[in-house]
């Protein structure tokens, strides 16, 4: 194994818990669905024998540009996890022994000031996490109904006040279009507690970028996807950072639920821990942008 050329750009959340859960068999077929900084990547390949296999999926082209491993038993591939299943045709491969999913964006999105993604930082308002598509977070704020405003501010932001918010955008972008992070951000004139602040612009930052990246739509797609391609025994690994996923993710393991997809009569998956995992104390010291992580591990029944 050589990993001469590889560089940690992310600290990986809950590395020890979602990988120990989730190698059944050191000589299966795994998959890293979100590659990211590749930190998860690296601690599967330790885990695995030679005859293991990963497959890692990344949309994200400058995270496969700057994170790489080396090493025959793993592949890497320019895609976003929903397209799981004809990566798989391509290796000639059916069923894996298990799935790891890490839905938070990585530190090179966050600090990078082209991307957009943080509000800290005055750059162009962007947000994709796939650099090819045309859709970006100025789409959103500048093209986006009324109606459409709403609902993402509604369903992906939990804003009780969603109509104010969307009134403020409508009002300014009539004047001048929405372009940076911090024309988005002076729009509101926000009180209470630097927590309280803090919070509701990262709640105005995270509706945008799932309506960017129509993360919901994909993490649903994905989880119907993997209940077909996982073998009876193998397992899932899914960290997720808001209450949103984690809902999807819990409904699905728990009562075969995906809301306006397919729901099963036969629940496909079964949870390995009934209540969530969380980072420990020492973690979230260590890295502050664990604090919101939810891990969920499932295995895949007959």
């Amino acid at each position: 194994m050589n990993f001469q050329h590889f560089y940690f750009h992310h600290k990986p959340v809950l590395l020890k818990e979602s990988i120990e859960n989730l190698i059944t068999d050191k000589n299966g077929i795994y998959v890293d669905a979100t590659f990211g900084g590749g930190g998860h990547s690296y601690a599967i390949l330790k885990k695995l024998n030679k005859e293991g296999t990963l497959i890692a999926l990344d949309q994200d082209k400058e995270s496969i540009k700057k994170n790489f491993i080396k090493d025959k038993r793993f592949h890497l591939f320019h895609k976003n996890f929903i397209y799981i299943r004809n990566i798989l045709n391509e290796k000639n491969i059916k069923k894996v022994s298990g799935i790891l999913v890490d839905l938070g964006i990585s530190s090179l999105q966050i600090d990078n000031p082209i991307r957009g993604f943080s509000n800290k930082l005055n750059s162009t308002l962007d947000m994709r996490m796939n650099q090819e598509s045309s859709y970006s977070a100025k789409n959103v704020l500048n093209e986006c109904s009324k109606k459409e405003l709403f609902n993402i501010f509604y369903e992906y932001g939990e804003f009780k006040n969603a109509k104010k918010i969307v009134e403020k955008i409508l009002k300014k972008r009539i004047q001048k279009k929405i372009i940076n992070t911090f024309d988005l951000i002076h729009l509101f004139s926000i009180h209470g507690s630097f927590k309280e602040r803090k919070r509701f612009l990262a709640r105005i930052f995270q509706s945008i970028r799932i309506e960017v990246n129509d993360e919901i739509n994909i993490l649903k797609n994905f989880l119907l996807e993997s209940s077909k391609i996982i073998i009876p025994g193998g397992r899932i690994s899914v960290i997720s950072y808001h209450s949103i996923e984690d809902r999807i993710i819990k409904n699905f393991f728990k009562k075969g639920i995906l809301i306006n997809k397919m729901n099963f009569k036969t629940i496909p998956f079964r949870m390995i821990h009934k209540k969530v995992i969380k980072p420990s104390y020492k973690e979230i010291i260590k890295n502050s942008r664990s604090r919101s992580a939810k891990l969920r591990i499932a295995e895949k029944l007959k």
